[in-house]
């Protein structure tokens, strides 16, 4: 029987208490993961008809303390009663019995859950983050942006000085991350080309329960009227990547997060950027190019505005595991207009685009991390099985909580748009 170390009765603990005995329950966690244990929580709601008693296992509590506290101090709010007990013995990664304790497909989606994955599948993830980024889940920060190139990872060290990196320079994906208090900083990982890699990220990111996921990358412009370096702005996705089809059928829809991708707009509008706001088609395929007659119908029917490799499986990856992501690309080559990504070409607009891609992305987060600290509505794509952790409505109290631009002192200034007028629209084509 699993032994209780600490409980807390908040209907009966005044407001001014809360933020103490929170921590108290993430200390009990964190005490249990030690001893070798896995912590399991226990939530008791009155108030709840359905589901008055929740209850779930963790791994590596400390790694997601951040969110663990902001939840927590949620249900305090609400008057929960929150009980940590030392659970099981934490399971042995190297154990045969490994897969069945991993495998998603074995919930039971009739029972609601406390959170949305199990202790072996976070213990996983968080060793895995270590091997692929060569960093430690504890030093991720709530609001990540994923990109293709080193480019963008020199300029968000330029910009952000004060970041860690990964123990070696090897590493599959490496990350840096730019700490601040409360997991409130911005992280950024060089996942390199392609879906399969865009899955294998977001798959144990998704543990961490990021604020944000933004991809900036490159795309192939598909309309008459857009030039080298223009931005696209995602509205949806035609999905080719075929890495997400088994446990995401096709025909659900996907979509970025509305708040951010508004957030995202203002800031293309502030500053007077070429832009377009689109379909984007994410294929397996880098040389699509060279099957045209293949795809060319479905680019039409579509009406896709740009291709590119990950934006869709990051998309996908985020819903099924209730994440808020958008996509921020630029317009690399015209494949469809005699205008290919050719070697000397494609290094001036590296060269040009670069700083400007990242520093549209940091000061999207910081407006973010300003207006929405208790995390992006998300309450609309709520399942029917959705864990009690995490769900966050347009009317959280938290939304209004003030938090100041430059929490840290002597960090860096945000990056913030001009003041300036809206630029014209584009001419449709």
């Amino acid at each position: 029987m699993a032994d209780m170390i600490v409980a807390e009765d908040f209907s009966a603990v005044a407001e001014s208490g809360h933020r103490a005995r929170v921590a108290r329950l993430c200390d009990a966690m964190e005490e249990a993961d030690a001893a070798g244990y896995y912590p399991t929580l226990t939530v008791e709601r009155p108030w709840s008809a359905h589901n008055p008693v929740l209850d779930g296992e963790f791994a590596s509590p400390r790694a997601i303390r951040w969110y663990l506290e902001r939840e927590l101090g949620r249900l305090a709010a609400a008057g929960a009663r929150i009980t940590v007990y030392r659970g099981r013995r934490a399971f042995d990664l190297r154990d045969p019995a490994v897969g069945a304790a991993v495998d998603e497909t074995r919930w039971d989606l009739r029972r609601k859950k406390l959170f949305l994955f199990g202790p072996e599948r976070m213990g996983l993830s968080i060793d895995r983050l270590r091997h692929y980024t060569g960093t430690a889940a504890e030093r991720f920060q709530r609001y990540v942006l994923l990109t293709n190139y080193g480019w963008h990872v020199a300029e968000f060290r330029a910009a952000l000085p004060a970041t860690t990196g990964p123990d070696s320079p090897d590493r599959q994906m490496p990350a840096w991350h730019f700490e601040r208090p409360g997991r409130a900083g911005l992280s950024i990982v060089n996942i390199g080309v392609g879906p399969s890699n865009a899955k294998t990220i977001t798959d144990h990111l998704a543990v961490l329960r990021p604020d944000l996921v933004l991809m900036i990358g490159h795309c192939g412009g598909l309309r008459n009227h857009q030039d080298i370096g223009d931005l696209v702005l995602a509205t949806a996705f035609l999905r080719d990547d075929r890495v997400l089809d088994d446990v995401l059928p096709l025909g659900v829809p996907v979509v970025p997060n509305h708040k951010l991708n508004t957030l995202l707009l203002d800031e293309l509008t502030a500053r007077r950027l070429r832009s377009r706001m689109g379909i984007v088609f994410t294929t397996a395929n880098r040389n699509w190019e060279l099957q045209l007659a293949v795809v060319q119908e479905r680019l039409r029917l579509s009406r896709a505005v740009a291709v590119d490799m990950e934006s869709a499986t990051v998309a996908a990856n985020g819903f099924r595991y209730r994440i808020p992501t958008a996509t921020l690309l630029a317009v690399s080559d015209k494949p469809l207009h005699a205008r290919p990504k050719l070697s000397a070409e494609a290094q001036s607009f590296y060269a040009a685009t670069r700083r400007q891609h990242v520093e549209i992305a940091i000061a999207v987060t910081d407006k973010v991390r300003q207006r929405y600290p208790g995390g992006l509505p998300s309450a609309d794509l709520r399942s029917a099985d959705e864990p009690l952790l995490g769900l966050t409505g347009p009317a959280d109290p938290m939304q209004s909580e003030p938090v100041p631009a430059n929490p840290v002192p002597g960090g860096p200034p945000s990056v913030g748009p001009p003041s300036v007028d809206p630029a014209p629209p584009e001419p449709a084509g």
